[in-house]
């Protein structure tokens, strides 16, 4: 028997605002994580080039 338990149901409008919030947290999520001025710092000053340079 299939119970109808309206108290886990949300409106269309209400799931739409709970959507964009989480993208907009994983948006910023994201820059935080792959920030070009930090990926810059991070990465070697000559890469591809030689790995100890004599």
């Amino acid at each position: 028997m299939k119970k109808d338990n309206n108290l886990d149901k949300i409106t269309r409008k209400d799931a739409l605002k709970k959507m964009g919030k989480y993208a907009a947290l994983t948006a910023v999520g994201t820059f935080l994580i792959l920030n070009p001025q930090k990926a810059q710092a991070q990465s070697p000053p000559n890469p591809g080039g030689e790995a100890f340079p004599s």
